[in-house]
């Protein structure tokens, strides 16, 4: 697989380090904004959250090159205006956080483009063990949702599966992004989130608790469209952390179920689901401990609780960075076959 990655940021230098070790895929060209391969190759080799690359990239010409790579670096302001057909690119992962034209996107010379972030008019958002079952050959624009939905969503769907889910509500607990602010300052536009300006984002994320809207059940929807708004309320409190979140989840079941009970069948559930989807954690951990988890969640079953047996409780751990990443290259892995 011949893949150019758009935008190398957080989640595009996680999956360029995370496909770096698998021999199929060969990371061929980068896309990005920042007009400085220097400060490009510096930012995979050295990270603060994650650790220093092991397999360093040096550069010679326009190119970054280290044992395993030797990828072209470009600063074009959009993806139609790659010479795509040059490079024989099979896959772009656009990682760019920025919203794509989709019609454009489908006329683009390559078999499949990955989009990661949730996107109601991609052919498909996919999360892996979910609903990559129902992905075809007619696929060409994959959404790979959000962090925050490829962690909840395997949970609700186990849930509503075995017992149906009659409401509920979720917060996640996320880490602070590289779109907010260290000290205070002016408010904060989003384009994928659908927002013009959010005034809490403007504040420092290193002193603050910030409560925030979620677009995660909205995500969820466009995968299983009767998990929705209606169904489960949510919100969100970005802290001042790194990497690693947590959900926070409360919903009311239609069949009553003892903790007992729930906690055999997700155990049986591991064991027979065919991906690293849910993990079930009984240690005594934090969320560091977290980092680099290959499953879509761990969930901590130190707060797992049923009452009356019908409202259940749990509490959901991912690494909502190199986690994230890892479950892309799971998909992208997956859909080469077809």
């Amino acid at each position: 697989m011949r893949i150019l990655i758009n935008g190398i940021g957080r989640i595009g230098k996680a999956i360029l380090k995370i496909a770096s070790k698998d021999k199929n895929i060969n990371i061929v060209a980068i896309n990005d904004t920042n007009p400085c391969i220097e400060n490009i190759a510096y930012s995979i080799n050295y990270d603060s959250t994650y650790g220093s690359f092991d397999d360093k990239f040096k550069i010679k010409d326009n190119h970054i090159k280290n044992k395993k790579n030797d990828i072209k670096v470009l600063n074009k302001s959009a993806l139609q205006d790659i010479d795509l057909k040059a490079l024989k690119i099979d896959y772009i992962i656009d990682s760019s956080g920025v919203k794509q034209n989709d019609k454009v996107l489908r006329k683009l010379p390559v078999k499949r483009v990955f989009i990661t972030h949730p996107d109601k008019d991609a052919d498909i958002n996919l999360i892996m063990g979910v609903n990559q079952k129902v992905l075809d050959a007619s696929h060409k624009i994959i959404s790979t949702s959000s962090c925050n939905a490829t962690a909840l969503l395997p949970v609700l769907k186990f849930l509503d599966k075995n017992f149906g889910i009659e409401c509920g509500e979720i917060t996640t607990i996320h880490p602070l992004l590289n779109h907010q602010k260290v000290l205070d300052g002016h408010c904060i536009k989003s384009a994928t989130r659908d927002v013009e300006c959010n005034f809490e984002f403007g504040r420092s994320s290193l002193e603050n608790i910030i409560p925030s809207k979620t677009t995660t059940i909205t995500a969820c929807s466009y995968i299983m469209p009767h998990i929705n708004s209606s169904l489960i309320s949510s919100s969100s409190l970005r802290t001042p952390t790194q990497t690693v979140g947590v959900i926070d989840v409360t919903l009311y079941i239609k069949d009553k179920c003892p903790k007992e009970k729930l906690l055999k069948l997700l155990k049986k559930e591991q064991k027979k689901q065919p991906y690293k989807t849910i993990h079930n954690n009984f240690e005594k951990l934090v969320s560091s401990d977290f980092k680099k988890l290959k499953y879509n969640c761990a969930i901590d079953h130190r707060f797992t609780d049923v009452k009356m047996d019908k409202m259940v409780k749990m509490m959901l751990w991912y690494d909502n960075e190199w986690g994230y990443a890892s479950k892309v290259v799971e998909a992208l892995k997956y859909t080469d076959s077809i």
